[in-house]
């Protein structure tokens, strides 16, 4: 579940609203931080999260803040207010929780 080798993708609305670098550290983090640290089911999800002008992740299961994962990108009123990732087993989409119907 989410090889970094698999297939990758962001659906329109996360690559039309959120810049590639905040795309891409989401797969920074879910290879680097979360993987291997936190048991995973097929769909993770984070909420974006204006932390004094930066935008941070919120990584969440099921109901419970798990981890926030600053980062170095200025936060956009703009951005999702969540955006969940899917391991389909064949390709890995980040998309907003409307995109997937959740």
């Amino acid at each position: 579940m989410f090889n970094r080798s698999g297939a990758r993708f962001a659906s329109y609305t996360v690559a039309t609203s959120l810049p590639d670098e905040a795309i891409d550290n989401v797969w920074f983090l879910i290879d680097n931080d979360i993987q291997g640290v936190f048991p995973l089911t097929n769909l993770i999800k984070f909420d974006l999260i204006n932390n004094n002008g930066k935008l941070s992740y919120d990584f969440i299961q099921g109901n419970n803040l798990v981890a926030t994962f600053d980062s170095p990108f200025p936060y956009e009123d703009s951005y999702p207010r969540s955006i969940v990732v899917y391991d389909s087993g064949d390709q890995q989409l980040i998309a907003t929780p409307s995109d997937i119907n959740l």
